[in-house]
């Protein structure tokens, strides 16, 4: 008779909303505007809500090319990408992508299908330790193991994912729970003891940092990603132009600080510029703001800027020391430290002799290339930032194409920039342009391809397709993997081992079968017509660019060798 009344009023207490109801509300309630999911049996009683859902919902035709397009998403938007997979392979397949995120500082928020939580454990149809497999490449983790957890996990996962470093959060959901019928619950206020992330920095280092600009001969800021995440791109420039202080961007970095300036250099690192890199080299002040110092930046760790007190401002404290010695380390978002440097308001540095330098490496050392009658993929670029006046979004995939667009593409403002830099994962480019063409309907989107790497999303023409997006991809053809091919010219005296793709497939008549235009180029009078006349169109085209394939990629720093032995650099 107690099993019944408490059952009776169990039911009584029920109010016909669902664990996949409340996680709806709950991503309503965090303004969530696209969603990328596959559905699968696991997710099928959160799918059968979406039905009814205000929220867009983009279907990918891989959970991969979603969670990159989520990427892309939040690269641009600033706001979290929201990815759903089913259970086991639906879960696992999404797997590179969190890596990637996790890697770049990305804010994602990925729900994952469950096994129902009566067979958790016992190798049921589509199970997978999906908390055991990210707890390395997420920021945080959760399974949800009672529905009243919900709204608050949910709300908490978007905290975590977009405050401190950004980053992934997965929520792991079993497909009991999200049928199971529960009561709507009260909002809870979020309380987080052991994760507070410092935002306002120590106002005695940055003090500290002032007075060491005001000293310095040969000071330098490198730029890196953490100022496009922190929304510090203007700061940056007023802090740059009030100190009278040059600026390298790091990779990732690029856009937070006009390429038009006078104050800039350039990109830094294995194929950035030899003023850049000699800058680094050479200086005696290096301010890092937002940059993790990764290895593709310093090359040879005891060249890297060897004579320089090293100052790193980083909201992620593990970052600072972590490879480069720190004398004046400055915890903190780099928009508050920022602000808070501005104020400090010290004189300038004296250093004409180093201002007058690095005019002289700029001059001297540029990007360069030998113009032929076979198309050139720096001259593809040139002709893409000519013709877009510079303000296009940029979204790249990994490889040769990857560097020449970073170093021939200039970038005037910030968040134009997309690409996957410390994964550094083939097949991102086409997903990644999908979710930063929904992040910002009225752009022009570019997405530059190589040959190696669209073939390993193309399936996600479908969705460009669909949706009528208005995506420029651009495949830069060489029938080669590049950059491996460049290695192995380079270190394996030409021993071309499985680089070379002599077997394609008709790019154009592929874009055709999706419904999309497509060019093929071979010439740079091509270029510039099919350019001149699709660029201002507001459909999708596929082109493709038929580039040198014996091109490389320079300037170069060999693995192990120093910031300042850079091979390829112009005479």
């Amino acid at each position: 008779m107690v099993q019944e009344a408490a059952l009776k009023e169990k039911k009584s207490q029920a109010t016909g909303l669902s664990g996949a109801d409340l996680l709806l509300k709950a991503l309503e309630k965090e303004n969530v505007e696209v969603i990328f999911g596959y559905p699968g049996g696991a997710v099928l009683p959160i799918y059968d809500k979406l039905y009814d859902s205000k929220i867009l919902h983009v279907l990918p035709r891989h959970e991969q090319g979603g969670i990159h397009a989520a990427e892309g998403y939040a690269r641009i938007s600033g706001k979290p990408g929201v990815v759903i997979a089913t259970s086991g392979p639906g879960a696992t397949n999404i797997i590179t992508g969190l890596a990637d995120a996790m890697m770049d500082s990305l804010p994602l928020v990925v729900i994952t299908g469950q096994v129902a939580t009566s067979v958790i454990g016992s190798d049921a149809f589509q199970e997978a330790d999906i908390l055991g497999i990210t707890t390395p490449i997420t920021k945080y983790n959760y399974q949800i193991r009672d529905t009243k957890d919900i709204p608050r996990i949910v709300k908490e996962a978007f905290y975590i994912a977009t405050s401190g470093r950004p980053g992934p959060v997965v929520i792991d959901f079993p497909k009991d729970l999200a049928a199971a019928l529960t009561e709507e619950l009260q909002e809870q206020e979020i309380s987080l003891p052991g994760y507070q992330p410092t935002i306002e920095p120590n106002l005695l280092q940055v003090r500290k940092l002032a007075e060491a600009v005001s000293k310095a001969k040969r000071p330098v800021i490198l730029a890196g990603a953490g100022v496009l995440h922190a929304k510090a791109s203007a700061l940056l420039k007023q802090f740059a132009e009030q100190q009278k202080l040059h600026v390298v961007h790091t990779l990732l970095g690029l856009g937070g600080f006009p390429a038009g300036h006078e104050l800039y250099i350039g990109m830094a690192g294995m194929h950035g510029c030899y003023a850049a890199n000699m800058a680094l080299y050479q200086c005696d002040l290096l301010i890092n703001i937002g940059a993790r110092f990764d290895d593709r930046l310093t090359g040879n760790l005891k060249h890297f800027a060897p004579n320089a007190r090293v100052a790193h401002i980083d909201i992620d404290p593990a970052e600072i020391g972590k490879n480069i010695h720190t004398h004046i380390p400055v915890v903190g978002d780099a928009r508050e430290a920022l602000i808070q440097l501005v104020r400090q308001d010290t004189k300038p540095p004296e250093q004409d002799e180093w201002v007058e330098t690095i005019s002289t490496w700029k001059k001297d050392f540029p990007y360069y290339y030998e113009n032929t009658d076979v198309l050139k993929p720096q001259k593809v670029m040139e002709l893409l930032y000519e013709k877009t006046a510079g303000e296009a979004i940029v979204v790249t995939d990994v490889g040769q194409h990857q560097m020449w667009a970073a170093q021939y593409y200039q970038f005037e403002n910030a968040d134009r920039w997309v690409t996957s830099g410390g994964l550094g994962t083939m097949g991102f480019g086409l997903p990644a342009s999908i979710g930063a063409q929904l992040a910002d309907p009225s752009a022009c989107v570019i997405a530059v391809l190589g040959d190696g790497g669209f073939q390993m999303s193309t399936q996600e023409l479908a969705v460009i397709a669909e949706f009528q997006l208005p995506i420029k991809i651009a495949i830069f053809n060489n029938k080669t993997l590049g950059m491996v091919r460049q290695w192995q010219e380079i270190f394996y005296g030409s021993r071309f081992s499985h680089s070379k793709n002599p077997v394609q497939p008709s790019f154009v008549k592929l874009a055709e079968a999706y419904g999309i235009k497509g060019y093929q180029i071979n010439s740079e009078a091509e270029a510039q017509s099919v350019l001149d006349e699709v660029l201002n169109n507001s459909e999708p085209v596929l082109l493709d660019f038929r580039v040198d394939a014996d091109e490389n990629v320079y300037p170069m720093i060999a693995p192990g060798k120093g910031i300042h032995e850079m091979v390829g650099v112009k005479k």
